[in-house]
This record gives structure tokens, C-alpha cells and sequence, in this order.
């Protein structure tokens, strides 16, 4: 199981640093991970604390230290940029000792049950909250979109919040209707990405242009995060681990189950009066029998 990136770690540590510490440990949030390729006395320098403090807080990361800290990091982005290729590679090497005397369904019932037992376990309930704050709020509008493979999820979630509440859309892939989209962005509107290994650029982009227009951004990603995470107020990350090369979705649809449900609960009879009056247009309309 992935057990996050060293900058999930970092955040969740920072306040139990010291000050000096928490100065690093800022530093290298800001410019992540990059400032942690930097030399000892670079990162020093712009957190104005000594090379020894450098040291004394990578080692309360368990690193022996700076070298082996980089280390880290290298494999942290050799993770982030796996493909199914390179997944069902090192899978065919370990099939030995992933096979053994396991069934499927023993091995599939392990594996997905740990990986939903993990998400939740690292669900910051800040996060998990504020997303349901943003998504309930009727002042804001809502855009959703996803990727190759989360663009189904993007759509899910979308007919979800469509029965529940106004003003929600799926982000056009047509240039023409996506530009109109983006053109009229601004502080009551909400991004709802879901961007996972493999990362696409444009989630990054449409986060950053939100941002910028004083918009927020709610992320659904892996452990070692999409880049648009920099941009987002809320970042909610699944494991994805698998028994096969693919990536798992399942704790994903998870975890919009959870948030559906937190939507059901927020909204409360707006909602249950909005889904009746749907249900009787559809009948009306013939949509339904």
C-alpha cells in the first residue's frame, strides 16, 4: 500500500516541529518537490535556519539523511509516473509471491478491503467536510471533469449532485463550449477534478486558472497526488492499489459515496423536494413509466 507522499507526511507533521523545523518543512512544501533536490545549503538558506536543522528534519522522517532523503523522492516520482506497462512488468517479476496458494477471490477481497481501510484512514475529515460544504453550497456553481480513465467517475458524481441541486455541469471536451466554460470562471464557482497517475496537464491548468479567479478546486487523486493538488483547497486521496497493473478506482467511488452521502445529509428537505419534483416531470414527460 502507497502510505502517501513525503509532502502528505510533512503536513500532517508540521505541527508537532519545531519552529526552525517548521520553516523547512514549509519551504519544501512550496516548491515540492523540487526545493528537496536542492543542496543542504540551499534549503538553509531560504528557510534561515542552519544545515544541521536541515538534517535534524529529514531525520524525523526516519531518512539517515539528506542523500537518502532525495531517495525518497526519486522513488516517490518514479511511482507518480507508472504506467499499466510498467505496472504489469514489475507485477509478471513478483507474480510468485503475489500467486502462491491464494485464490483470486481471497487475494481480490484482501487487497481491495486494505486499500478502502487505508483511504479512509487517511481522509483528512477537514477535507472530506469542506468538500461537502463547497458542493452543498447553493450560491456556487459546479464543474466537473476527469481524465481518461475518472471521466466516467466525473459523471457519476455529476448526476449525483444534479438530482440534489442547481447549477452543475461536465466540463466540454469541445474546444468551443470548453472556452466559453472557462471564460465566465469566478469566485462563486467550484472545480471538481479527478486527475490520478499519469497526471494531464490540463487538469493542472483549469485548477490553476481557478484559483487564480478566486474560485476553489476540489481534487480527487492518488497517494502521490496530481500537481493540480497545489492549487486545490480540498484534495481528497484513494489508494489505488490493485491486483492487477491497473490502478483501482474502487476506494475512489468510495469516497464519492461518502461525499454523496455527506450531500444527502447537507441539504437535507431541498433535496428530497428537488428529487420528487424530478421524479414527477419525468412521468409527466414520459422519461419514466
Amino acid at each position: 500500500m502507497a502510505k502517501g507522499t513525503l509532502a502528505d507526511q510533512i503536513r500532517q507533521q508540521l505541527g508537532e516541529l519545531s519552529p526552525a523545523e517548521r520553516r523547512v518543512g514549509r519551504v519544501l512544501l512550496a516548491d515540492y518537490p523540487a526545493a528537496g533536490f536542492e543542496t543542504v545549503a540551499v534549503v538553509a538558506e531560504r528557510a534561515r535556519v542552519s544545515a544541521p536543522t536541515v538534517l535534524r528534519f529529514v531525520g524525523r522522517f526516519g531518512f539517515r539523511g539528506f542523500p537518502d532523503f532525495q531517495s525518497g523522492l526519486r522513488a516517490e516520482l518514479e511511482e507518480r509516473s507508472a504506467s499499466p506497462l510498467s505496472l504489469y512488468e514489475a507485477a509478471d517479476r513478483g507474480a510468485s509471491e503475489l500467486e502462491g496458494d491464494e485464490s483470486l477471490l481471497h487475494q481480490g477481497r484482501r487487497v481491495f478491503t486494505a486499500a478502502l481501510a487505508q483511504t479512509y484512514d487517511e481522509l483528512p475529515p477537514h477535507d472530506l467536510e469542506r468538500a461537502v460544504e463547497l458542493l452543498s453550497d447553493p450560491k456556487r456553481r459546479i464543474t466537473l471533469t476527469g481524465g481518461r480513465f475518472t471521466a466516467h467517475l466525473a459523471q457519476y458524481l455529476a448526476l449525483h449532485l444534479m438530482q440534489l441541486r442547481d447549477g452543475v455541469s461536465v466540463l466540454s471536451e469541445r474546444t468551443v463550449e470548453r472556452t466559453a466554460a472557462l471564460t465566465s470562471w469566478g469566485r462563486r464557482d467550484v472545480l471538481v477534478v479527478f486527475d490520478f497517475r499519469r497526471y494531464e496537464p490540463d487538469k493542472a491548468a483549469l485548477a490553476e486558472l481557478l484559483h487564480e479567479r478566486g474560485g476553489r478546486v476540489v481534487l480527487f487523486t492518488d497517494p502521490w497526488l496530481s500537481p493540480a493538488a497545489a492549487h486545490s483547497e480540498v484534495v481528497l486521496a484513494a489508494q489505488v492499489t490493485t491486483p492487477s497493473p491497473y490502478d483501482s478506482l474502487v476506494p475512489t467511488m468510495a469516497v464519492i459515496e461518502t461525499v454523496v452521502a455527506g450531500l444527502v445529509r447537507a441539504l437535507g428537505e431541498e433535496a428530497h423536494a428537488r428529487l420528487k419534483e424530478g421524479e414527477r416531470l419525468a412521468r409527466a414527460t414520459g422519461l419514466l413509466s
